[in-house]
């Protein structure tokens, strides 16, 4: 399938513009917010930072193809306009790591969007499928893999490079054509809007410091003064990452971390006898670690966040599993959505055992919640035909 106009890639890539300065980024974001919808993709790199550092930015809607050097302008304030105008809807594909980028640029996390890994599934392809497998499999085109791994803050980008980046727009605004016509006749557009308006959600891109010690593995096991300098100290650390811009665990490894509640050194010798810790990080923050853990050992810690451990499925549930899972494979087949990704095994086993029809978020909840849950409640009934297996009330 070829791009979303009548020019071959060839004649895209020659006639796309290089914005490099404020001037020419406001005149193109000014044309852009008079489009229903822009493809858009980022590159950067964040390897050694806490904050990615945004390198560039395409944006496509149909014959307006562009690379903006986010490096070499100033001011995108025209840019946060275009991406906070709701008129505008913003495609991407796998869409957290862009909205994390553009939240941080303006503050708030563009609206409406659209993204194609998150629709995929409604048509038969498997969560979470990258974007270079989905191009392959839905619009027949192999993409180049040559500059996955690029330098993106070199200046002058070579041509390549540029091309490279294009491509991920050109295909993307394809697939979005393509995708959202399919989806709208299938009738399972509006089945998307939870996922996207889950994925808007500002607290996914702006955690509180204090509240970064409950990602930290098996932080269950801890408790009394240990936990109260691990609760510490992950907020010290994330706020100080922050400052120095640095990436957390290049301060203090979470086993690191872990180490130092569990001795609660109280002298620079006995912080030097931690494990693991680097000895940068200790010439350099070593008095800070300190005062974090004298001051937060004398302190009660926060409560820990309710836990519940996964419970073995007795017979008479896991029998229930497989009444629903036989009901998900026909389903699926009528559907042509693969039944592990139509409702997983795990996500069976949260019904029969806790959640309930909760655990039907988002877009599988219209198309099973009120069948699985009648068979769960034992208002409908499996039978088998020649044309495959029927529901009927009971």
């Amino acid at each position: 399938m070829a791009p979303a106009t009548d020019q071959s890639p060839e004649e895209l890539y020659s006639q796309a513009l290089y914005i490099d300065t404020s001037e020419a980024l406001v005149e193109l974001c000014k044309e852009l917010r008079q489009r229903p919808y822009i493809a858009i993709d980022t590159e950067f790199l964040r390897e050694r930072t806490y904050r990615p550092d945004l390198c560039l930015v395409q944006v496509k809607h149909e014959e307006l193809l562009a690379c903006i050097d986010t490096l070499a302008i100033d001011d995108l304030d025209a840019l946060s306009e275009l991406l906070l105008d709701t008129s505008v809807t913003k495609v991407f594909h796998a869409a957290s790591q862009d909205l994390e980028i553009f939240y941080l640029l303006a503050k708030k996390v563009p609206t409406p969007l659209f993204d194609t890994q998150t629709a995929a599934p409604l048509l038969g392809y498997n969560e979470q499928i990258g974007y270079a497998n989905l191009v392959k499999e839905h619009l027949g085109v192999e993409l180049a893999k040559t500059h996955t791994r690029a330098d993106w803050t070199r200046r002058p980008l070579p041509r390549q490079q540029i091309t490279y980046a294009l491509d991920d727009v050109i295909y993307l605004e394809a697939l979005y054509l393509d995708m959202h016509s399919q989806l709208r006749e299938l009738g399972r557009l509006a089945w998307l809007q939870p996922e996207f308006d889950d994925a808007a959600r500002v607290e996914k891109y702006d955690q509180p410091a204090g509240e970064r010690w409950k990602k930290i593995r098996n932080i269950q096991r801890y408790k009394g003064p240990a936990l109260s300098i691990i609760q510490a100290l992950a907020k010290w650390r994330e706020i100080k990452a922050r400052e120095i811009n640095q990436p957390r665990n290049w301060l203090l490894k979470d086993d690191v971390l872990l180490n130092i509640a569990q001795q609660q050194p109280d002298s620079t010798t006995e912080l030097a006898h931690i494990r693991s810790l680097e000895r940068k990080t200790r010439e350099r923050f070593g008095e800070e670690i300190l005062a974090v853990v004298d001051v937060a050992r004398h302190e009660p810690p926060e409560p820990l966040p309710p836990f519940s451990k996964k419970q073995k499925l007795n017979g008479a549930n896991l029998a229930r599993v497989q009444l629903l899972n036989a009901w998900v494979f026909q389903r699926s087949q009528e559907l042509g959505i693969a039944p592990t990704i139509l409702a997983p095994q795990k996500l069976l086993e949260k019904m029969v055992t806790s959640d309930g029809r909760a655990a039907l978020s988002g877009w599988r909840d219209p198309l099973l919640g009120d069948d699985l849950m009648s068979l769960l409640d034992g208002r409908a009934a499996i039978s088998s035909t020649s044309k495959g297996l029927v529901l009927t009330a009971t």
